[in-house]
């Protein structure tokens, strides 16, 4: 068994090792002053975060799905990232998905023991169909959490892609996984408290692999989110507004087009650049893989033939 003190994310940090004496001012600081760390981190491997991005949407692309899986504030962070997916992007429940040690009832109050069972992640993943068209993100701060090595292995024996989102260098997730994204964010305000630097890192990578992803399948149009699903006021008025900024057009002609779009925003705009129905709209993205910018630039060539 590896002791605690081997760990990068269990070590002691100097820098804060008097937090409990300082003024609450300064102590906000220190905290700050570390959080900036978190950023440098993630910097330090977006070469291996882009190869992650183009790992997964070209399985995404072919059919597959993408599982988050984690204990803990990891678990919790996966879980955040798949349920944005769908309001955000119009994606299907399916397609993103977030599995966390002990079942949905632990995003509201810890069961750690969940995590200390290899044979619990291979049951979730078994549970989900796991084929080897899908793509596994283990997610461990400490990079040893049995739950997720278990759900990476079986992954791997299964032929799905795997990648390893953690912050302690040369650990058994990474070891399970096809790319190991190590964020070294280094000892914790807190010691042992992951859910601060070492999360916060988490968080800005899945931030980069589904916007990334969704980028490169193509619901993103400039830096317009021309996919968002309108299910409430202020998303209905987003995609006015992105119609509007897309196109050109005004609101009553954006409201009129997302009235014929049936509410969807990327079909909108392209009736609207191409002066064509909304039949032929969905017909040309179909043709561009979804690509808005694909689309126009087919319309333009063969305006430019004709």
């Amino acid at each position: 068994m590896i002791e605690l003190a081997a760990i990068a994310t269990e070590q002691r940090n100097p820098r804060s090792r008097h937090i409990d004496q300082v003024s609450t001012e300064e102590m906000v600081r220190i905290i700050n002053r570390e959080d900036h760390l978190a950023a440098s981190a993630v910097e330090a491997i977006i070469p291996d975060i882009a190869k992650a991005i183009d790992l997964i949407s070209g399985h995404l692309h072919d059919g597959g799905r993408l599982f988050y899986v984690g204990s803990g504030t990891s678990g919790r962070l996966g879980v955040l990232d798949a349920a944005e997916c769908p309001p955000t992007y119009s994606t299907g429940p399916d397609l993103v998905q977030g599995l966390i040690a002990g079942g949905e009832s632990a995003m509201f109050r810890a069961r750690e023991g969940a995590e200390d069972d290899e044979s619990l992640g291979k049951k979730d993943l078994l549970d989900k169909g796991l084929t080897e068209k899908d793509v596994v993100v283990g997610l461990s701060a400490s990079g040893r959490t049995p739950y997720v090595i278990g759900a990476l292995t079986f992954a791997r024996q299964r032929g799905a892609a795997t990648i390893a989102i953690d912050c302690s260098p040369h650990s058994p997730v990474g070891a399970c996984s096809d790319i190991d994204l190590c964020a070294m964010t280094g000892p914790e305000v807190i010691t042992g408290s992951t859910r601060m630097k070492a999360g916060t890192a988490q968080k800005m990578i899945l931030n980069m692999l589904s916007t990334g992803t969704m980028i490169r399948l193509g619901k993103v149009y400039g830096n317009l989110m021309v996919d968002v699903k309108a299910t409430n006021h202020k998303l209905e008025e987003r995609a006015r507004r992105i119609v509007m900024t897309a196109s050109g057009c005004s609101r009553d002609e954006a409201i009129r087009a997302l009235g014929q779009s049936k509410g969807q925003a990327k079909p909108a705009i392209v009736m609207l650049l191409l002066h064509i129905s909304y039949e032929e709209a969905q017909k040309r993205l179909q043709a561009a893989d979804g690509f808005i910018s694909r689309t126009l630039t087919t319309a333009s060539t063969e305006k430019g033939i004709r």
